[in-house]
């Protein structure tokens, strides 16, 4: 029979079963991150741009109201501080 905890209505059994879940869990997470490291280690050595390649992705997971409203408030704040927004120029 599985010990009852003082402070709680579970068991150490119950307990003993969460934390090794959370254990595994937590493997998996690092062994997923190693990976993506990897990925970005050979996106490096093809030649992109980490940081550019991370914010692609951080804006990918943006849905596109959000991802409008980022791109309208960065020209404001950007013109605001006289800052070149018009890339267009740039290619002439």
């Amino acid at each position: 029979m599985a010990k009852k905890l003082n402070s709680g209505n579970f068991s150490t059994e119950q307990l003993n079963q969460l934390v090794a879940r959370i254990e595994r869990l937590e493997e998996e997470k690092k062994a997923l991150a190693d990976d993506i490291k990897e990925v970005y280690a050979e996106a490096k050595a093809h030649g992109f741009d980490i940081k550019i390649l991370r914010q692609v992705i951080r804006l990918r997971k943006l849905d596109k109201a959000d991802l409008a409203e980022q791109e309208t408030l960065l020209q404001v704040y950007m013109e605001a501080l006289g800052m070149d927004t018009d890339h267009s120029a740039a290619a002439e």
